[in-house]
């Protein structure tokens, strides 16, 4: 079955909108809303200005007032000026409140933390990175300590820095964080990526801080809806060339324009679909499949972007298609002892362990699986399907929270991999996180609106919620698709 480069300031933000996420039975968190936006432009060591933090966050702050936070900036901060920005920043900050962290300038990770570097920075070395930086992962615990009850990190510091090229020579980006219980967190780029700083046509705002200032003027969409759809439309208005990631761990749901009881039940119901099976829905009918990795989710346009890093979003708004990959596709004709030949005669073959945890989870066999999976991960750690499948499988044997970090993992290498929002929807729902299922329903079937098993997934979280309309209506169009999809689901624990 079947998470930007300004990205100092993605990660705060992101922080931020996890301190703001209301609650698991979808009711809004009330505390204060608190949120610090640092924007560092005018280094000494470098040849000019960065020419985007300052008016970013200028324009952030003017629509986070908007809604309803009490906000702090600080413009070209050194590093005692950020220290002490950041000490009154969690004086505000009261259990229960909603925390928001946006920074924007140069970042630099060592041995895999993140620093934010303030403007008197002398930096020659990774000594002094530690000594001259703030870190970023330092500041999240902080807050966790502090009682907020959602943590929203929007980081936007993954530009080509003069500092590192001292002693690098090039520019490595940020390490992935690990988002705590209540976190949300943002990169303008991918772990370990160095975007270009990109423009938004309409203004004077980079695109990311463009495109997440439209969404969050978006009624009715929860924190984590807002940074996904800022993030598709940075990837497909940038052409691939800026793949924002997120990290989310919120227990609650955060909305930055509060909506109505009503505007909150559900999204719209998907319209029912069409009693026809598409056309290569391969192997759905004859086979119980370990995995929604089916070649039909995913727009056509990936599968004419060459690089894994432009693998991200479909250039236009129009109906997904198939993207032929043998690796995503159900076990082929070869048996499992034929497989099992295969590791026998190299027991270092990713890809043959791959398929045979999904012949496996095929079966049933899903703790022999994971085994399987485990081996071509510790193979091939960057193989996102590889992760989105033992979060999946993981899933259904109730491993809950370690299907939830192999899901953020298999994103984090391929972002908007719809298998994995699909596959994180599901984890959600054994979890009874009914809102949070939803959301990553939704955004699996933007990508394939015809999923058979997310609109089922989808229309058992409705339910729970209490839409019986919305529920009953997803339920139907899968069933119109996939007439026994509710024996699938009953076998992974979910009646």
């Amino acid at each position: 079955m079947k998470k930007w480069p300004v990205v100092l300031a993605l990660c705060l933000g992101a922080t931020v909108a996890a301190a703001l996420a209301g609650t698991p039975d979808g009711r809004e968190a009330t505390g204060s809303r608190q949120a610090l936006l640092i924007a560092n432009a005018d280094y000494p060591d470098d040849n000019a200005p960065l020419r985007q933090p300052i008016q970013d966050a200028r324009a952030l702050a003017d629509e986070l007032r908007k809604a309803d936070f009490e906000v702090a900036v600080g413009e070209n901060l050194t590093k005692q000026a950020m220290r002490t920005a950041i000490a009154d920043f969690k004086a505000k900050i009261k259990r229960g409140s909603a925390a928001l962290i946006f920074f924007s300038g140069y970042g630099i990770q060592v041995a895999r933390q993140n620093y934010m570097i303030p403007v008197n920075a002398q930096i020659w070395s990774e000594t002094d990175v530690r000594r001259d930086g703030i870190g970023i992962d330092q500041v999240l615990t902080d807050l966790d300590g502090i009682g907020a009850s959602v943590k929203l990190v929007v980081i936007d510091a993954s530009r080509v820095n003069p500092f590192e090229r001292r002693y690098r020579g090039f520019s490595a980006g940020l390490a992935a964080i690990k988002a705590s219980p209540g976190t949300l967190i943002v990169y303008a780029a991918a772990p370990d990526q160095v975007g270009d700083e990109v423009s938004d046509a309409s203004g004077e705002n980079s695109l990311f801080v463009g495109q997440l200032i439209k969404e969050m003027r978006s009624t009715g969409n929860t924190a984590e809806q807002v940074f996904i759809q800022t993030a598709r439309g940075v990837a497909r208005v940038s052409d691939g060339r800026q793949n924002p990631w997120i990290s989310s761990s919120l227990a609650e749901d955060f909305f930055f324009i509060r909506p109505s009881p009503a505007a909150k039940v559900a999204p719209p119901a998907l319209a029912a679909a069409k009693p026809t099976k598409i056309d290569n829905d391969v192997g759905r009918a004859s086979a119980k499949p370990p995995t929604m990795n089916d070649p039909n989710i995913l727009p056509a346009e990936h599968a004419n972007q060459p690089s894994p890093a432009r693998d991200q979003l479909a250039k236009s708004e129009s109906a997904p298609s198939a993207e032929p990959s043998s690796r995503r596709q159900p076990p082929d004709d070869r048996t499992l002892g034929e497989v099992n030949d295969e590791i026998q005669r190299n027991p270092d073959d990713a890809a043959a362990h791959f398929r045979r945890g999904l012949i496996l989870a095929q079966q049933g066999q899903y703790r022999r699986a994971i085994r399987d999976f485990d081996q071509a991960i510790r193979i091939n750690p960057q193989d996102p399907d590889a992760w989105n499948n033992r979060c999946w499988t993981r899933a259904i044997i109730g491993q809950l929270q370690a299907a939830l970090v192999d899901c953020n993992k298999s994103l984090a290498l391929k972002p908007n991999l719809v298998d994995a929002f699909d596959s994180l929807a599901f984890a959600y729902l054994k979890m009874g996180r009914v809102q949070r299922a939803i959301t990553f329903y939704d955004a699996a079937l933007r990508g394939n609106p015809e999923n058979a098993a997310s609109l089922f997934g989808r229309g058992k979280a409705k339910l729970r919620k209490g839409d019986a309309v919305g529920g009953n209506a997803d339920i139907a169009a899968a069933r119109a698709i996939k007439p026994d999809i509710a024996q699938e689901f009953a076998s992974y624990g979910v009646r």
